[in-house]
């Protein structure tokens, strides 16, 4: 067995070795080009991060290369999709100096030299914007320092590419808003279907890793910001349990639910990056009670037989009523019996009632969280209350197709001393932990939930804004209690991305993990958009 394991490894770095050598090849015609060639296209297609590791231990490819390769490739195709708002001015300076630090034998870790695109809420103290996607934020001062989460990547060699789009401040300003629109980069695109959402509110980050702007981004979650933009763009995507990362540094809505989160074409690159993403910042209280726990090397649990014994609940009332989707899910819920785990039905109790108290939560919330932030950044704009001016005054720019309803609401609302958001706030933990995921969990004796990330994206609508019928609110349970949450891609209706959920209690990623990285070996889903293909 250790002979043909070793035989293995040897073919697969062979592999690796020649397409990393005909991406060298491209790159060199790419040089003599000024347009992308199909064969340079084809070469570096959803290629890995191990398999570029692969290249750049053996001198085939440097990380300045492959900055300037995204660099040409966002040029030439982002102003069909709007994914990314600017490109760090220093990204080749930075991965030049990488490349320099790998030939004196210093390798910080498996992010060395792997580009990040991060989106457009979190601080970077250089000389790109932090803006929230709005016109208000353009002139305000650079953050005086990296959000924790961006001094971590940083450290572990990752190379910060740029910021992406986003649904203006992360979705959290109109009620009829279309997401993966924002002031200052207008709207994003679905690369499968031009015309289709990409959903959000990490919509650009989601959009640039499936049309291979980058290797893998970070978004960020409240509900659903990170889980359903990947499901809609055919990607993975990780909801840690809140403190887990961070948010230190990240533009907020809701403490009680604001994390940041990786986005990958493979689950295994998604770990990489939550890898490098974790840690224990003194700042941040939750981040200081999750580090009271032993940091943990995600990979080990990258286990083929992850489905094997495993007990997962079957959430029916999450799904849609769509007959495509559910035939889907039917299929896959198989797939999972196939690789050894026990299907169980399950059912939550006072869905609504929780998402009604969360709504409270999010106003008091977002209102007190953004004044805080504002505050401390400096600039013109230092308040929800000139903001809401700001708005006013910028209506052609900021509000031509949806209002500010959420703003407003929000600016109503009291402090978090009221008695009105102390009684929200407990109930929506009561009800998603100990009345929601816990209970069912205990009861059944489970390991995991599964349920549809998404249903079919739904077209772009900049006046009516997002369709209420195609949204699928399965995010929420894992949003609100604040556990963790994965989506992976499990094949397509009409040519776009269906993603799988799946979700689990308090510090559950090592489980969550392995289910979800055997159903991906099991499955092979995803494809990258035929887009792709445009320059054939």
């Amino acid at each position: 067995m250790a002979k043909i394991n070793k035989v293995n490894k040897l073919t697969h770095r062979f592999q690796v070795l020649l397409r990393i050598s005909a991406m060298l090849i491209a790159l060199t015609l790419l040089s003599c080009a000024s347009l992308i060639s199909p064969s340079f296209e084809n070469s570096l297609i959803e290629i890995t991060i191990n398999e570029l590791q692969v290249a750049y231990g053996e001198g085939i490819i440097s990380a300045a290369d492959v900055v300037r390769f995204y660099q040409e490739r966002i040029s030439e195709i982002d102003p069909q999709l709007n994914s990314v708002l600017e490109v760090n001015p220093d990204a080749l300076v930075i991965a030049e100096a990488l490349d320099e630090e790998r030939a004196r034998g210093n390798v910080r870790s498996r992010l060395h030299g792997i580009p990040v695109l991060l989106k457009d809420n979190i601080d970077t103290a250089d000389n790109m914007l932090t803006a929230a996607g709005s016109l208000a934020l353009v002139d305000t001062p650079t953050p005086a320092d990296d959000a924790f989460v961006v001094n971590r990547l940083r450290s572990a060699g990752a190379i910060i590419l740029g910021k992406t789009n986003l649904s203006e401040w992360a979705n959290f300003r109109s009620t009829f808003s279309s997401s993966g629109w924002s002031g200052r980069g207008g709207q994003a695109h679905n690369p499968y279907v031009l015309d289709r959402s990409p959903c959000g509110s990490s919509s650009g980050s989601g959009v640039a890793v499936a049309i291979n702007f980058t290797m893998v981004a970070v978004g960020t979650e409240t509900d659903g910001s990170v889980v359903c933009p990947s499901s809609i763009n055919g990607l993975v995507g990780i909801k840690p349990t809140l403190g887990a990362i961070s948010r230190s540094g990240i533009i907020p809505i809701a403490h009680s639910q604001d994390t940041a989160g990786p986005m990958a074409r493979s689950v295994t690159d998604a770990v990489i990056l939550l890898n490098g993403m974790v840690g224990i910042d003194a700042r941040d209280n939750a981040s200081v009670v999750a580090g009271s726990r032993p940091l943990i090397d995600y990979t080990r649990f990258l286990s083929r037989n992850g489905l094997r014994g495993k007990r997962i609940g079957v959430a029916r009332q999450l799904f849609n009523d769509n007959a495509a989707l559910n035939n889907l899910l039917a299929n896959q819920l198989l797939i999972l019996e196939a690789g050894g785990a026990t299907l169980i039905d399950i059912e939550f109790d006072n869905m609504e009632k929780m998402r009604s108290a969360e709504t409270e939560v999010l106003l008091y919330e977002f209102k007190a969280g953004l004044n805080v932030y504002l505050e401390n950044r400096g600039g013109e704009h230092q308040s929800l209350t000139a903001l809401i001016e700001f708005n006013r005054e910028n209506g052609l720019e900021e509000m031509p197709y949806f209002g500010q309803e959420l703003f407003e609401q929000a600016q109503d609302k009291g402090d978090l001393l009221s008695d009105e958001y102390q009684e929200a706030l407990q109930t929506t933990k009561r009800l998603s932990q100990q009345a929601g995921i816990d209970k069912v969990m205990a009861a059944n004796n489970l390991d995991a939930i599964v349920a549809p990330a998404n249903d079919v994206a739904w077209p772009i609508d900049l006046i009516n804004g997002d369709s209420p019928d195609s949204y699928i609110n399965s995010s929420s349970l894992a949003a609100v209690s604040g556990y963790p949450s994965m989506t992976i891609p499990a094949g397509f209706i009409d040519g776009l991305p269906i993603g799988l959920l799946f979700f689990s209690g308090a510090f559950s990623e090592p489980t969550l993990i392995s289910i979800a990285y055997d159903y991906e070996q099991r499955t092979k889903a995803r494809r990258a958009p035929l887009m792709l293909e445009s320059s054939d």
